[in-house]
């Protein structure tokens, strides 16, 4: 099982590297891997609940500080696709 904290660790070590190329997009890391990268949020949840369901996983957006989303945002797009 993915260890989330792992993975916010290994988005710090990257991080300015994809504020160089990347700003503003969305990443998805899971087990300590740059799934990929996303022009929204949701595009990002929706590849992260099809490849990995309920998670752990780590989204973030490129240059902004972090935030709290609830589980249940993760789910809406499953819900609607």
């Amino acid at each position: 099982m993915s260890d989330i904290n792992k993975d916010i660790e290994y988005f710090e070590t990257i991080k300015n590297g994809l504020e160089l190329k990347d700003m503003g997009k969305w990443v998805l890391i899971h087990d300590q891997k740059l799934i990929g990268t996303y022009d929204s949020f949701e595009n990002a949840a929706e590849e992260a609940v099809k490849l990995f369901g309920r998670g752990p996983y780590l989204l973030r957006q490129i240059g902004r500080l972090p935030f709290a989303l609830p589980a249940s945002v993760a789910y809406i797009t499953r819900r609607n696709g």
